[in-house]
């Protein structure tokens, strides 16, 4: 009895031996002293688990089934090691590291990154997640599947002009850096992506933070940052040529070339680039052409970069979007440039374009000093200028001056052309000093200074009925000018083993002037000042290499952009903006699958939001509301399901709301507005639900099938939660073929294949609309943005 006992028992624990757990732990050190390394991070490759060496340099990796991985260690200042492991027992692997010969670029963006031990909320993106997608859309498609985030196109195919919202935060409220450095308009505080066309081909990294994230240099993080890290030092020679194809006569073609490291020392790298799309809305055409020139030297103690980007768009204008009663009968339908001729017959102005061009200059110098501290400088300069034409029917020629025109001609209304100008100038330093004990303490203290002038002013070049009494004469201009200044103070102190504390303190300085006339003619010259103080604390508990928490609290300032001051009645100054935000997550890593979850609450103080209110001049103004906020969980999951089948997947569940909103609305019967007050509302563009799943599979050696799909629950596109003005939710799929091939005389031949909406569902990203009461009813004009059915690229690279 007593052996069939035994046996049973030996039986019921046979499937557990089977899926026995073991660990790998050790020690990180310095090869040449035995000095212990802290904060060495380590991945085990085809894995979900990372993790970090602790003050005494310690790691541990546990509940790891039988089989062979690959263990990966980096740490600045040394060589990245790769060691393959055979694990049949839990095992002991101490490693030591060799110091690198060269300085790596990691860091250049250091003091504004976050990392393994922040208490943040963010995602990194690889180069090789940028190349696998990189078919000549804009930089908002490389960032498309990150939680909370949805994208628009102007012209419907992701070429030319595109913007992107996260956690409904559109790109005014958006922090963006290149190389630590800012790059978000100082005035309007936008970014347009179209003014760098394909920039992601000289990019080698991005990390996205929601929430207000680190400090940072430039516009105000108001909600997110988006931090990229432009080309990174190549050892070996390299050229590289990209050809893309696709619907809508899109084509792309680029060539790229290297030297490596000459003498293990210099570099060069340099790209030319060439974009053109008719789009997918009719007459939204691209003829966008782009440069990016790097050299540099690189010690080992010492990087001296030098960056110069380039790039110049002309597009056809796709602004006004189509109304609402003509959606489902010519979605590619665009107003713009529409005119009549003398014949009675509809035409469109041929140069409806917009035309700029935008150049950077970057210098960039990191020094090791000692073992402990590290001193980051850069100096940065931006110089745009462009216009963008417009065919104006039937104007009023008084609204563009008394001298513009003869005046005795008699004429009062007359078809006209005009540009609007912007020449501009952004220059500026930015500076970081490190200290790291490689202990339990880290400290950055940092900040930059910036200077912008921008010239506004615009020109009508042609009247049909009128004569222009001198064509290179003004009819308005306006100059801005913005200083910038900000310095923060970041601490991590590691307390324990398992805690890890942080602290940020920034101080923002903004000096702004803006005089002369608007283009309405009215005078705005005013010079508001602004004094920030932006703390941020937290803290990341690790349970141990599989589990760990963290919460945070942050709080931001924003000041208003041009736009608001530009639009607002005298004496009627709109205030700057609060947020405080909250952040709690958790992050699960096994083997073979992972699972977080943030929780996020976001509130505002005085937001600036459209409430239908109008200036002295009938223009819509952004007005600040007392309350409003955004609260929501974002949760991440993956699991590699088979080894040649891998699923990754976000999804963002969210309540956007203004507290006690009132809308106002223009009777045209009084010449009055009326008013409505409506409670709580939903904030515009901000869906409940962001969806997004990826299955990538590999059926055999460098073939890869990717699926991706998104679902973007409704948006309302103004902020009275009216049901009848919103943008449907839609469910998107885009499917993706990847093939690699590796030769003698090509070192690497990748073929790209794309169908994008492969389903050809119909939707909307983007809309406006204005509502009047008239003659007793409320009636409304709208815009909407359609973006392409089913639509096609495929991609050649070929690397030398």
């Amino acid at each position: 009895m007593k052996k069939i006992a035994y046996l049973l028992r030996v039986l019921a624990f046979a499937p557990l031996a089977c899926y026995a757990q073991f660990g790998i732990s050790g020690i990180v050190t310095d090869n040449a002293t035995g000095e212990s390394l802290s904060g060495a991070h380590l991945i085990l490759k085809e894995t979900f688990k990372n993790t970090v060496s602790d003050p005494t340099g310690h790691y541990r990796f546990t509940d790891l089934k039988k089989g062979s991985y690959v263990l990966i260690v980096s740490y600045v200042g040394y060589l990245t090691l790769e060691q393959k492991l055979d694990l049949q027992n839990t095992l002991t692997v101490n490693i030591a590291l060799e110091s690198s010969p060269i300085m790596e670029d990691v860091v250049i963006i250091q003091s504004t990154r976050a990392n393994v031990k922040s208490p943040d909320t963010y995602t990194n993106i690889s180069k090789k997640a940028i190349n696998e997608i990189n078919l000549g859309r804009d930089l908002p498609y490389i960032l498309s599947s990150t939680p909370s985030l949805t994208i628009n196109s102007d012209a419907g195919n992701g070429v030319g002009y595109t913007s992107m919202q996260i956690r409904g935060t559109d790109m005014t409220r958006i922090n963006v850096t290149i190389n630590g450095i800012p790059l978000n308009d100082p005035e309007s505080q936008n970014v347009f992506w179209v003014d760098l066309p394909e920039l992601s081909s000289s990019i080698d990294n991005i990390q996205v933070q929601r929430g207000v994230g680190t400090s940072t240099n430039g516009a105000a993080a108001f909600g997110a940052s988006v931090n990229i890290q432009t080309t990174t030092v190549e050892t070996e020679p390299y050229a590289r040529i990209d050809g893309t194809f696709g619907s809508f006569n899109t084509l792309k073609n680029n060539i790229m070339v290297g030297t490596g490291l000459l003498k293990n020392k210099f570099t060069f790298n340099a790209r030319l680039s060439k974009i053109s799309s008719d789009g997918y809305i009719d007459r939204a055409s691209s003829d966008l052409k782009s440069y990016f020139v790097s050299g540099g030297f690189y010690g080992n103690k010492t990087i001296f970069k030098i960056n110069v980007f380039s790039g110049d768009e002309k597009t056809y204008q796709a602004w006004e979007g189509i109304p609402s009663d003509i959606l489902d009968t010519n979605r590619t339908y665009n107003p713009a440039g529409k005119y009549i001729n003398d014949n009675g017959q509809v035409r469109y102005y041929d140069n409806q374009t917009d035309n700029y061009k935008q150049d950077h200059f970057q210098l960039l110098l990191s020094q090791e000093i000692g073992k402990c501290f590290l001193v980051n400088l850069a100096a940065h300069y931006t110089k745009g200028k462009g216009y963008y034409e417009s065919y104006m029917t039937d104007q009023k020629l008084l609204k563009y001056g008394e001298d513009v025109f003869v005046s005795d001609s008699g004429v009062t209304r007359s078809d006209l052309i005009r540009q609007k100008w912007l020449d501009n100038d952004f220059s500026g330093m930015t500076f970081s000093l490190l200290y790291d004990n490689h202990k339990r303490i880290k400290l950055t203290f940092g900040g930059a200074w910036s200077t912008y002038n921008g010239d506004h002013y615009g020109f009508v070049i042609w009247a049909k009925d009128a004569l222009i009494t001198d064509k290179d004469r003004p009819y308005y201009k306006n100059i801005g000018r913005k200083s910038d200044g900000n310095i923060y103070l970041k601490a991590e102190y590691t307390l324990a083993k398992k805690i890890n504390l942080f602290a940020d303190m920034q101080l923002r300085m903004i000096d702004y002037s803006i005089k002369g006339t608007h283009d309405n003619l009215a005078n705005i010259d005013q010079q508001p000042h602004f004094d920030f103080f932006n703390p941020k604390t937290g803290v990341l508990y690790e349970f141990s290499d599989r589990h760990k928490a963290y919460f945070s609290f942050g709080i931001a300032h924003r000041e208003p952009n041009r736009r608001n001051y530009l639009d607002a009645d005298p004496g009627h100054i709109p205030a700057s903006e609060k947020l405080f935000d909250y952040e709690l997550g958790y992050d699960l890593s096994l083997s073979k699958a992972k699972f977080g979850i943030n929780l996020y609450y976001m509130n505002y103080k005085n937001q600036l939001v459209l409430t239908g209110e109008i200036n002295n001049v009938g223009d819509p103004i952004m007005v600040n509301v007392p309350e409003s906020y955004r609260i929501g969980a974002e949760i991440t999951a993956g699991a590699r399901i088979m080894k040649n089948l891998e699923w990754d997947a976000n999804i963002t569940l969210s309540r956007n709301k203004i507290h006690d909103f009132t809308e106002y609305i223009d009777n045209w019967d009084s010449g009055m507005q009326d008013s409505t007050y409506n409670g709580t509302t939903d904030l515009s563009f901000s869906p409940e639900i962001i969806f997004h799943n990826l299955f990538r599979y590999e059926p055999v050696k460098n073939l890869t099938l990717t699926l991706e799909s998104t679902y973007i629950g409704k948006q309302y596109i103004d902020n009275t939660s009216n049901d009848n003005h919103i943008l449907e939710p839609y469910f998107l799929n885009n499917f993706r073929i990847n093939y690699s091939i590796v030769t003698p005389v090509i070192r690497n031949i990748n073929i790209t294949l794309m169908a994008n909406n492969i389903f050809n569902t119909d939707y909307e990203t983007n809309a406006w609309i204005y509502k009047y009461n008239y003659e007793g009813r409320e009636l409304y004009v709208d815009g909407y943005f359609p973006q392409a059915g089913i639509n096609f690229m495929a991609g050649l690279t070929l690397l030398f």
